[in-house]
């Protein structure tokens, strides 16, 4: 069979697999998404290895687990020597050029020790985690010099120095003021800045330019979308788009916040899932997330279309998938980080255009995937031999799957966690060295070992909501079982790269000195 020819590779950030509506019970329609899942095959039960944006996005990056690839959370950088899909793509002669986010923190301290400037064009590769970009930008700050953003909002007539802070996550209010879009009191109303002008259009722009200058050529883009992720504004008409319609309910009950477990109580405490648990607040927010939503899935519209018209889609591997999801007030909790089916469960789409993937062809497939896989299926479609790299990959080609062989696969998916950087931290009294969780999944079961409390254990089968936590008493045969997955799993990823303590106290100091807000209502 022949390779393919091209790569998009499309990654949303905290896009919620439920918010997709090919899944079944989305609250938002998404007619293009859905088209490229009856292109190729959607895998139902896809999960994220660490349920926030670096740890997940260096996993999709290297093919590994956290705890092996060792950047446990935003602010830890990415080892220089971890091999990205830029170093499996480079000897092709190809390049993985970016548009969007990578959340890649450069190694800059083993460039020091290797004496490699960080400008040259070796450093630069390892300053982007092996990433050639035409656009970086990571969605949460104003855009830096490597992105070129505020000066095309300038172009635009968004005049100033920081148009992204003034335009892009402000909004407009109806007596002519402008109120923060940090806030989420705010999140009803519009954006300063003209949807085609907006953070999805723009990224879209970048995108469509580059399929349609290298047509007849091989490349691979990685896509990556800073919505629908915080702060929630959006821009007209998609801020009001969904006002008044039907939310997807909230999933939580009452016990869970007097009988939490000590780690999800501890996170129930965060500004951002203090608001979220007022239901007012909640169904708030909702819909300009949902709007987001919309918005892009009428970019990938765009994209797409590009792809077609430009003759290219039938030589191009298209994957679909998100870093992590949202909580949105399920659990009584904001943002993501635990591992809730709202956070660690993903979307995952991937369209082969070859006639072999016509045995699953618009299908729902229901084999556990990982992230880690997502590498090894990019590599197998360009014709990479992976036995020669299997002492690196830990993922597995979902090709296989797509074509609708019998193969041995996996019976279980395992994700991480580590919350020293968070203030859960210090309402446990918790050493940053001793704040990691670690969850194993199984068509019926989901355990989580926290380190120094007891467990967590949801039975999916009963428990699909997953509102009853037998944890404290969980039946002796699956919880034997259960530790026993992540014992093995653990002796066979034990490759783990630590962070000193020192150094977490360090880079918590930078996030408060960052002043990243969070959930502000």
């Amino acid at each position: 069979m022949a390779a393919l020819r091209n790569v998009l590779f499309i990654m949303v950030d905290q896009l919620r697999w439920d918010h997709v509506g090919a899944y079944g019970g989305s609250p938002v329609p998404t007619p293009h998404i859905d088209a490229l899942a009856r292109r190729g095959a959607l895998l139902r039960h896809a999960f994220v290895q660490g349920p926030v944006c670096g740890p997940s996005r260096m996993s999709y990056y290297t093919g590994r687990y956290v705890a092996s690839h060792g950047a446990r959370w935003n602010r830890v950088p990415l080892s220089a020597a971890q091999w990205t899909l830029g170093d499996y793509l480079r000897p092709l002669g190809l390049r993985a050029t970016l548009a969007g986010k990578s959340h890649v923190l450069p190694d800059t301290a083993a460039l020091d020790r290797a004496g490699i400037e960080i400008e040259s064009e070796r450093g630069a590769l390892l300053r982007e985690g092996g990433f050639s970009p035409i656009e970086r930008f990571d969605g949460h700050s104003p855009p830096d010099a490597r992105s070129g953003y505020a000066d095309f909002l300038r172009a635009a007539g968004y005049a100033g120095s920081d148009p992204w802070n003034d335009y892009v996550v402000a909004v407009q209010a109806e007596d002519g003021s402008v109120r923060s879009g940090w806030s989420m009191r705010n999140a009803h109303l519009p954006a300063r800045v003209r949807a085609e002008h907006s953070e999805t259009a723009y990224l879209t722009d970048r995108a469509v330019d580059f399929i349609t200058a290298s047509a007849g050529e091989s490349w691979c883009l990685h896509l990556s979308y800073v919505k629908p992720h915080w702060p929630y504004v959006a821009p007209a008409p998609y801020h009001a788009m969904f006002r008044g319609a039907p939310q997807r309910p909230t999933v939580k009950a009452a016990h869970e916040r007097h009988d939490a477990h000590p780690v999800v109580r501890a996170f129930q405490q965060h500004e951002e899932s203090r608001n979220f648990a007022d239901d007012a607040i909640a169904a708030h927010v909702k819909p300009t997330y949902m709007g987001l939503v919309a918005q892009l899935d009428a970019a990938l519209g765009r994209v797409f279309a590009a792809l077609q018209d430009s003759g290219q889609a039938r030589d191009t591997l298209v994957v679909f998938c998100a870093d992590h999801g949202d909580m949105l007030g399920d659990h009584w909790l904001g943002e993501k980080e635990l591992f809730y089916e709202a956070a660690v469960r993903v979307p995952l789409i991937v369209a082969d255009p070859r006639a072999a993937a016509d045995a699953t062809r618009g299908q729902v497939l229901a084999p556990l995937a990982e992230a880690i896989d997502v590498l090894p299926t990019i590599l197998d479609s360009l014709g990479v031999d992976l036995a020669q790299h299997s002492h690196r990959l830990e993922g597995r080609s979902l090709l296989p799957l797509l074509h609708g062989r019998d193969v041995p696969w996996r019976d279980a998916v395992f994700s991480e966690a580590d919350y020293a950087f968070r203030a859960a931290r210090w309402t446990l009294g918790r050493a940053p060295g001793e704040c990691r969780g670690t969850m194993v999944r199984t068509a019926r079961w989901k355990y989580v070992d926290w380190e120094g409390f007891r467990p967590q254990l949801f039975d999916l089968q009963n428990d699909p909501d997953e509102l009853v936590d037998l944890g404290a008493d969980p039946p002796p045969a699956v919880a034997q079982e259960m530790r026993a997955r992540l014992l093995q799993w653990s002796l066979a990823h034990k490759n783990r790269t630590t962070t000193g303590d020192a150094e977490v106290e360090e880079r918590t100091e930078a996030v408060k000195r960052h002043g990243i807000q969070i959930g502000v209502w």
